[in-house]
């Protein structure tokens, strides 16, 4: 993807094309992009400026160097272990989690080398996956005697429970193919195809409308944590405001007229 433009901030890469695809690269490469507090910082102030942007119509989280993320900065964490900055720490990350799931454009993790501890979560946060196959997946905070209880919380609604409940009490790594048989990536390619991989679903996004696209993520995630009967009431109520819009008019009208839709400013 060409780059045009670049953030300032270090610690996270910005770049984006001409078609609204947003790359955010965490960008600690010597520190296998663990989240420092200044990068978890970083993150959380790209994901506050996305959250307005229309231009914006998908967004990529990718890791520099050779690693996509380790989790948390352990050696950052033990020099200061206080309950105050521990319960701030994860706080924060939580925050950067439930931005992510906040945010009306879909978010395609593109993960090569480790992603373990809170890297993990990060994967099972964002909305698809895309896995690099030497890729390697773990929740490993039991090997130093940390159980992995944020990062669950994302991991237990992506793969079955006991699947998850193995990853959590072992903390043994998986491969890329096991992550994509569990559910926690959708797809799998050799390294250097991983970019054309993640090219695709960005391509059949981007042929959809925005519109829909946010009222369905929003939609989608709220139903989950609800009763059938509420999740079939909100579901009702999304559509039929998704039916109303002139893109989904217009879609219905070009599949009864078997042409292509016309959608306003493209899609």
């Amino acid at each position: 993807m060409n780059a045009v433009l670049q953030a300032q901030s270090p610690l996270v890469l910005n770049t984006r094309d001409a078609r609204g695809v947003v790359t955010l690269t965490l960008n600690r490469p010597q520190a296998f992009n663990a989240l420092s507090d200044a990068l978890l910082g970083a993150l959380q102030a790209e994901i506050d400026a996305l959250q307005g942007e229309s231009s914006a119509r998908v967004v990529i989280i990718q890791g520099a160097g050779r690693a996509f993320c380790a989790g948390h900065d352990l050696k950052e964490m033990r020099a200061e272990p206080s309950a105050e900055k521990s319960s701030d720490l994860f706080e924060r990350c939580s925050k950067v989690m439930l931005g992510l799931l906040a945010l009306p454009q879909p978010v395609i993790a593109r993960v090569h080398g480790i992603a373990t501890a809170a890297g993990c979560q990060l994967v099972a946060q964002c909305d698809l996956a895309v896995a690099a196959s030497d890729a390697r997946f773990a929740v490993s905070g039991i090997n130093v005697g940390l159980f992995c209880s944020t990062p669950s919380v994302p991991l237990a609604r992506n793969v079955p429970r006991k699947v998850a409940m193995e990853m959590l009490l072992t903390g043994d790594f998986i491969d890329a193919a096991t992550a994509l048989q569990w559910g926690l990536v959708n797809r799998v390619a050799a390294p250097e195809a991983l970019d054309a991989e993640v090219e695709k679903l960005v391509q059949s996004i981007l042929a959809k409308p925005a519109s829909a696209i946010a009222m369905g993520k929003a939609q989608f995630y709220r139903q989950i944590e609800m009763g059938i009967a509420g999740a079939y009431q909100l579901a009702g109520q999304t559509m039929t405001c998704n039916f109303m819009t002139e893109e989904a008019l217009e879609g219905v009208q070009a599949f009864i007229d078997k042409r292509a839709p016309a959608w306003r400013g493209g899609h």
